[in-house]
């Protein structure tokens, strides 16, 4: 009897690059397939091939358009995949906009850093995929509704649940014929799930009494006050408030697609409630323009959206579309607040506005999403003192501050709450998408209540789904190794070490008293160097 194989080839153990692979009698599924962030080890598997054949890929179910998790979809399609991409109709409209701006973006991250790579004598790379892919992976997606069954290969249909989470954000549910059993296997993969008051969606759904569910655990080992959309608008409006300086600014490092439709509409109601002044608001991303427009094209089926409509038509909203446009917001005059992509700080136009910005005490930065390990955005909120933004170091004097209410993801009492709601979890439950302390967090909380296993899969672990529980299925003895040992996943690399070197031996420099004491400590740097050299010829 062939039992269906599911392989975690993403989001195990850390946050991004979700991409299941589901094998069944009768093909071969992929759910998701985003690209990794992080640390530099774990943004190199972007580039590295797939650790599947792509073109023996025979469809491809996608929870949503945020890029950890639909941002390889083109490398999919340029390395052989021709298949359909199932997501619901926003989601297409979404990667419609996201998809061009990943490969925008990675064109110019590419090209400055072969820059670099020249000076070093290193050999060029080439960005992962172009707008060619980009346009022939649109031409492959496929939109529906929530709640429609669509036959996604022989034997296998999927159906959309609203997962709170963004616009279009979808819980997958499939049911998979087996053969020689009677009843098709239930699984359910959670996609991200949205919190209790979200400001533009409801509350999550899905279907109960599944096998197999695979849940996302980002923020397992939360558990947030409980707060309102009212409360929320004043938490912000606090800290619009204490960052204002007469020739200051106040960066908001920001997702360009939810989180900057939700900023635009509750700034809308704290301005239009004479809670806050006509403060010029920029946003910095061409990403979030286009984005915003299809918002505006759904606004119908979003909640609050009229304030957000109105918030689009305001007199001191501002979006700037071209490379000149961002590079004038450096000569403002006055308190002004800057949107800008990424919310991680790991690209995009947020690096050129930090690197005007972070060394100011006149200016504050406001965190407003996750920050995974590894990330610029994630050693800010550490409190570190100095940063190295594309190549050249800075001083942190910027105040540097974090709000977690617009967040998208649900908290740990909200994902356990999500998970009973899905009872009677049948075989196992599956903990994904989240760091090791909160995906811990949330199996102990969990095993307080379900009697089946709770698996927390490695990167590309592969278990075998049977009708009376999941086998983990061990890898041949002829396998690859690890495309990333399990204690790089999610973790400081050594690219960060490096970074920090730099940082502290300037720091030690700049505070010596004289050039010689700098001397002694240039020399020493360098004996070490050439002890090490001797020690590891070659």
């Amino acid at each position: 009897m062939t039992f269906p194989t599911l392989t975690f080839h993403g989001a195990a153990q850390a946050v991004t690059g979700s991409c299941y692979r589901l094998e069944t009698a009768t093909g071969t599924l992929l759910i998701d397939c985003g690209m990794f962030q992080g640390s530099k080890s774990e943004k190199e598997l972007n580039y590295r091939p797939f650790p599947f054949d792509a073109d023996k890929i025979d469809a491809v179910v996608l929870t949503h358009a945020h890029i950890d998790h639909a941002g390889l979809l083109p490398k999919l399609v340029r390395d052989g995949y021709r298949g359909a991409i199932h997501a619901t109709r926003p989601t297409v409209d979404l990667c419609g906009v996201m998809l061009p701006d990943s490969a925008h973006i990675q064109a110019i991250e590419v090209q400055h850093l072969n820059h670099r790579r020249t000076r070093w004598n290193s050999a060029a790379i080439e960005p992962i995929y172009d707008g060619n892919d980009v346009d022939r992976t649109m031409a492959q997606m496929l939109g529906h509704s929530y709640g429609d069954w669509v036959p996604v290969l022989p034997g296998v249909q999927a159906r959309f649940w609203n997962a709170g989470h963004m616009l279009g954000s979808a819980s997958v549910e499939l049911e998979v014929v087996v053969p020689g059993n009677r009843d098709p296997m239930r699984l359910l993969f959670s996609g991200d799930i949205g919190p209790a008051f979200k400001l533009l969606h409801p509350d999550p759904e899905g279907p109960s009494g599944v096998d197999y569910l695979i849940c996302e655990s980002t923020y397992g080992g939360t558990d947030r006050p409980a707060t309102s959309d009212h409360e929320r608008r004043l938490a912000l409006r606090d800290e619009v408030r204490a960052a204002m300086r007469p020739d200051g600014a106040l960066l908001i490092p920001s997702f360009a697609v939810e989180r900057a439709q939700e900023l635009i509409a509750d700034l809308t109601l704290l301005i239009e409630d004479g809670a806050l002044p006509e403060i010029p608001i920029y946003i910095d991303s061409p990403l979030a323009a286009r984005a915003t427009e299809v918002f505006h094209r759904h606004r119908r089926t979003l909640d609050h959206g009229n304030s957000l409509a109105r918030g689009l038509h305001a007199r001191y909203l501002h979006f700037t579309h071209d490379v000149e446009d961002s590079k004038r917001l450096d000569d403002l005059d006055g308190f002004h607040i800057v949107i800008a992509a990424s919310g991680m700080c790991e690209a995009g136009r947020i690096r050129h506005r930090l690197k005007r910005w972070i060394w100011s005490d006149a200016a504050t930065v406001l965190l407003a999403g996750y920050q995974a390990v590894g990330t610029l955005g994630r050693l800010l909120l550490d409190g570190v003192t100095s940063v190295r933004i594309q190549g050249e170091s800075y001083d942190v004097r910027a105040r540097i501050r974090s709000i977690e209410l617009y967040s998208g993801h649900a908290d740990g009492p909200e994902l356990s709450a999500w998970i009973a709601a899905r009872a009677p979890v049948r075989q196992a439950l599956f903990l994904t998408h989240g760091e090791t302390p909160a995906m811990s967090a949330l199996a102990e909380a969990e095993a307080k209540t379900l009697t089946v296993p709770i698996l927390r899969p490695v990167l590309d672990q592969s278990v075998l789904l049977t009708p009376a529980g999941p086998q983990v299925e061990e890898p041949p003895r002829d396998a690859p190794p690890p495309r990333l040992r399990p204690e790089a996943v999610a973790n400081l690399d050594w690219h960060n070490d490096v970074s920090k070197l730099f940082l502290d031996l300037n720091e030690a420099l700049s505070g010596t008293a004289d050039d010689k004491a700098r001397g002694v400590l240039i020399r020493r740097v360098r004996s070490a160097l050439t002890d090490w050299r001797d020690d590891h010829p070659g």
